[in-house]
């Protein structure tokens, strides 16, 4: 490779999972380059504050020696909005890459499982044709909440829905008509609704709720009846296993 090659060198944006909130639940591969990627890029909030993903990165890398990138990522549902927000956010990336700087994004979990992540990769690959983009694996929250509650999710010819949890009554139901045990993320904004559903179908006492799984804030929850009317933490998931 040539000098000017060389210089002309676009960098490499990497999806980095960092595991559901255990700092030990991260791969070697992902400490590997997140110590070696000059730039991590991490979902930050309006407010400052710290995603799981930032505190397990700062366990493991000094980052006054790396550009921190903080991403604000639009939540709102209107479309201009939406397309500004994420097109802002895949040019500060850019910035960084088109120097021949690796970007490092951080996501809690895997970086293709329900991951903000996905998007901005696709976006990126839209906007920028010419940036390699490179996953890196990661224990997700539904790995972990089996952990936690020393639950399989699966055996033999099981089958596992891994759902997102909507206030849509009959896509509960087939869910969990169809599979053996299903796993409902991010539950807390429908969880009466669910559990209005489970008592439906004759599966009441089979649901457990784990939140902030894995980190030191996790709480579980064995027999999720005992949380109707109850606000949960939004990083909540659910089990049901028939």
């Amino acid at each position: 490779m040539t000098t000017q090659e060389m210089d002309n060198r676009t960098g490499t944006l990497y999806g980095v999972g960092v595991g559901p909130g255990d700092p030990e639940l991260i791969t070697l591969k992902a400490c590997r380059l997140l110590r070696e990627c000059p730039v991590i890029a991490y979902p930050a909030t309006k407010k400052g504050g710290k995603s799981y993903a930032h505190e397990i990165v700062e366990l493991h890398v000094n980052a006054d020696e790396k550009v921190m990138l903080g991403l604000v990522f639009p939540m709102t549902k209107d479309p201009e909005l939406l397309a500004s927000g994420w097109n802002h956010t895949a040019e500060l990336c850019w910035n960084e890459l088109k120097l021949g700087r690796d970007v490092a994004f951080v996501t809690e979990g895997d970086p293709n499982l329900y991951s903000t992540f996905i998007h901005l990769a696709r976006l990126m690959q839209e906007q920028y044709p010419g940036v390699p983009v490179v996953s890196i694996p990661g224990i997700s929250s539904v790995l972990g909440a089996a952990a936690a509650l020393e639950q399989p999710l699966a055996d033999g010819n099981q089958r596992v829905g891994i759902i997102p949890a909507t206030d849509d009554r009959e896509a509960l139901k087939e869910a969990l008509l169809h599979h053996d045990t299903v796993v409902f993320l991010k539950v807390a904004k429908v969880l009466d609704l669910v559990l209005d559903v489970l008592d439906e179908l004759g599966l009441e006492g089979k649901a457990s709720v784990v939140t902030k799984v894995t980190s030191s804030y996790e709480t579980v929850w064995r027999d999720a009846r005992e949380l109707r009317g109850h606000e949960l933490e939004y990083l909540s998931l659910m089990v049901v296993s028939k």
